[in-house]
């Protein structure tokens, strides 16, 4: 059995190609989150990613945040061999929209803002908001979940070297900055 560390140590990349898969998608192929949720109109890049190449000696991290912040320096990283480490996503469902930042090594889910009003109409209406709160969490949660899985299965298949890398690097090479 592998020690923990070693364990992480070896397979953290699996979130940094998960997030970059996720930008692919974004720019590519918005119907594949319709396969992960149904309800999804659309994801796209929120405010803030963090893109990491560690085929240098030494460890380049780029970090590009704002509201208004242009991807090009992301793009250019990615032309470098560099990939997501961190990344804000928005999710659209109807009139609804979620916003939430993922990291690649551990997947941990931060900065959730869930649609809806952050505290509850009346002291009675606690129990229904914190209900509808925790529904709109999960969706969240559930969202992460088949995405990730809908990425490992790719990426175990054959599917992932024949057409899926040379598809993302085909895109990453078509960026122009």
């Amino acid at each position: 059995m592998l020690d923990l560390a070693v364990a992480y140590n070896r397979y953290r990349f699996l979130g940094d190609e998960f997030l970059t898969w996720l930008w692919f998608l974004i720019e590519n192929d918005q119907n594949a989150f319709r396969t992960i949720d149904s309800d999804c109109t659309a994801v796209e890049i929120g405010s803030r990613i963090v893109l990491e190449n560690r085929k240098r000696k030494s460890l380049e991290r780029i970090s590009i945040r704002g509201d208004d912040a242009g991807l090009e320096e992301g793009r250019l990283a990615l032309k470098k061999g560099a990939l997501l480490t961190e990344l804000s996503l928005v999710l659209k469902t109807g009139e609804y929209q979620w916003e939430f930042s993922l990291k690649g090594e551990s997947l941990n889910l931060s900065s959730l803002k869930t649609p809806g009003p952050s505290l509850p109409p009346s002291p009675e209406e606690l129990e229904l908001f914190l209900l509808d709160k925790t529904e709109r969490i999960n969706k969240i949660t559930n969202f992460i979940q088949i995405a990730f899985k809908m990425f490992v299965h790719i990426r175990v298949t054959s599917k992932w070297p024949n057409k899926i890398v040379p598809n993302i690097k085909k895109w990453i090479n078509s960026i122009e900055v």
